[in-house]
């Protein structure tokens, strides 16, 4: 691994699925060991871990240990008995399409496998995280390659949300690497603090200084000029273009736009759905009030407040300049652009 490039989040050890569990940082550093697909899909859906990418691997990872206990428990009639499991997993975060995406892709493998599935599901498992590691690295030097000077990143986009490197902070390492920017900004990102708990964390492991900024901070600091790009991530790319993210990246466009700055959406082309036609078909995923209400158990609020916590929010394809992925990079996407470059595969 590169010297900037040193976490991994999702990992196969002896027959388990281990996770860093992301709740827990930057205090601690503890790994979770998760050997049913009910446990790996409890920690998706709790966020142990999270990001697009990792979702989708450690969800093949899943499915690998639901192939596991279905082949106990029926022998050659596995692929009748894994229904259930797979259901649970597909439930977990329901707007990552990469979830969707992992577990269709390894459902499609079922028919070729004769005898125990669990060797070859894991080849398959192992050759998505690879897959997204040379992917994240593909798509670094392709955005890294647009832009020079001071970036703003929002939420969590590197190492700890895919198999590694990452996507938007991928670009942000390998820009950081070839000397071609300067100051990194990342936003808190709220309720979750993804930016000031992770993002802020991974940097300083990987030594690439980051300043933290409040999300309402980020217009105003656009306004002073140190902003030459923003730089985000995607958990589901509609046909059209318009992209669906952690909640604020829609304000961030907005702000981008406004001040005259290239909004650059970084994601693989899992990330892309063919089948929903615009942002507006995508359901967004709603948590517990709680989130904002408190903070780690401690109230923030009224009792009795009420409270709005959507996960994400839809940014329309006019904002975005850039859509990088692993296939090469899309400008000013939209529904004909896009696929075009799905035609060309």
């Amino acid at each position: 691994m590169a010297k900037n490039d040193t976490v991994r989040a999702v990992r196969w050890e002896d027959g388990a699925v281990v996770l860093l569990d992301q709740r827990r940082l930057p205090e601690a550093e503890e790994y979770l060991r998760l050997e049913t697909a009910e446990a790996v899909a409890g920690a998706i859906r709790e966020m142990v871990v999270r990001g697009a990418p990792a979702i989708g691997i450690t969800a093949a990872y899943g499915v690998v240990l639901a192939a596991r206990a279905a082949f106990r428990e029926a022998g050659a009639d596995w692929p009748r008995r894994i229904g259930p499991q797979l259901r649970i997993l597909e439930a977990a975060r329901p707007t990552a399409v990469n979830l969707r995406w992992a577990i269709g892709r390894m459902r499609a493998a079922f028919d070729g496998i004769p005898g125990n599935p669990e060797a070859p599901l894991l080849d398959l498992a192992r050759r998505i995280h690879e897959e997204d590691i040379a992917g994240n690295r593909r798509m670094g030097a392709l955005g890294a390659a647009l832009i020079r000077g001071g970036v703003l990143t929002h939420c969590n986009t590197g190492s700890l949300a895919t198999g590694g490197h990452g996507t938007a902070l991928g670009v942000v390492r390998s820009a950081w690497a070839d000397g071609r920017i300067d100051a990194v900004y990342a936003t808190e990102t709220r309720p979750w603090l993804q930016g000031a708990r992770l993002t802020a964390w991974e940097l300083r492991r990987d030594g690439i200084p980051a300043t933290l900024i409040a999300d309402s901070a980020a217009a105003a600091l656009m306004r002073t000029g140190r902003i030459q790009a923003v730089i985000v991530g995607a958990d589901r790319i509609a046909a059209n273009g318009d992209v669906v993210n952690k909640v604020g990246t829609y304000a961030l466009a907005v702000a981008a736009a406004a001040h005259g700055i290239p909004f650059m959406v970084v994601a693989p082309t899992s990330t892309i759905d063919p089948e929903t036609p615009t942002g507006e078909a995508i359901t967004i995923e709603e948590r517990d009030a709680a989130e904002i209400t408190a903070f780690r158990g401690t109230p923030v609020a009224p009792s009795g407040v009420a409270a709005y916590n959507p996960v994400f929010d839809m940014t329309p394809a006019r904002l975005v300049r850039w859509l990088v992925t692993e296939k090469g990079v899309v400008e000013a996407p939209d529904a004909a652009s896009i696929n075009a470059f799905l035609d060309r595969g």
